[in-house]
């Protein structure tokens, strides 16, 4: 079977590894098809990066809408908010969105792990779909992420001066410094992921996005400012180990010796 029979496409989250190999295959893969899978709970900040890569790649990214919501989902997964655990909103709002419009036809699926990471990409289990994953073969590494945006102009999103990961602004692998940051530079999607959760016994956290405390919990302020005075010192630390570090670096030292559970690859590259 030749290459001739496969559709060339390539997801996008509105993370800097998806976005800047977009930029790096912009001119080897001139038929790529780009594709975003909205669950309509973005930051305004990806939609915004969104439209400067659909300018800088010359043509549209296709926004993937699931058909049924993440308050559908939420509904039939009987209010359980989706975790660590249990992924159920990767599954429905990501994989299953891309695999129907990809309709049965083969595709190759191109991949944004590094050549410095040890990991895997999210790898459908339809046999149509084979991964791809050019940074590793031609060897780019974080460094050279930041250059080729850099250099092409379209930059990194602005949710990187608080936030190192894209995905739902209520995301349960936020750290609590990103729910601080959400809350202060978003209240009004901050108060929308307190509406989610639902206490538990006694006072005690029921359904909360972040592990052991609610949103309630979190927003008082002596508990804001423990975790900021925390965060300010583990950045400090941060700081003195790598002087010449630009600040997403240092974010992402400091929240990944916080909290290094992975995020899911669907939503998070």
């Amino acid at each position: 079977m030749s290459d001739r029979d496969y559709r060339h496409v390539l997801g996008l989250s509105g993370g800097k590894d998806s976005s800047a190999l977009a930029i790096h295959m912009r001119d080897r893969v001139p038929d790529m098809e780009y594709y975003f899978c909205d669950t309509g709970k973005e930051l305004p900040e990806t939609y915004d990066y969104l439209v400067r890569l659909e300018a800088y790649l010359g043509k549209p990214i296709a926004r993937l809408n699931a058909e049924k919501d993440f308050d559908h989902w939420l509904k039939v997964y009987g209010g359980f908010l989706p975790s660590t655990q249990m992924r159920w909103c990767t599954r429905q709002l990501k994989i299953q969105p891309f695999e129907k419009w990809l309709n049965g036809d083969k595709a190759y699926s191109y991949i944004g792990i590094r050549a410095d990471e040890n990991r895997d990409g999210y790898i459908s289990a339809e046999d149509n779909i084979r991964p791809v994953y050019p940074f590793k073969e031609d060897g780019i590494t974080k460094e050279d992420v930041f250059r080729i945006l850099e250099d092409s102009g379209v930059g990194v999103p602005e949710y990187y001066k608080w936030r190192t990961r894209s995905g739902c602004y209520f995301c349960f692998f936020q750290r609590k410094a990103e729910w601080v940051g959400l809350k202060e530079n978003h209240p009004d999607l901050f108060e929308e992921s307190k509406t989610y959760e639902k206490e538990g016994d006694n006072g005690q956290p029921g359904y909360t996005w972040a592990q052991r405390e609610s949103l309630t919990q979190l927003e008082r302020p002596e508990r804001i400012a423990d975790i900021k005075d925390k965060h300010a010192a583990a950045m400090e630390r941060e700081k003195g180990r790598n002087k010449n570090a630009r600040l997403i670096d240092i974010l992402q030292e400091t929240f990944d010796g916080e909290n290094d559970d992975q995020p899911c690859m669907a939503c998070h590259l």
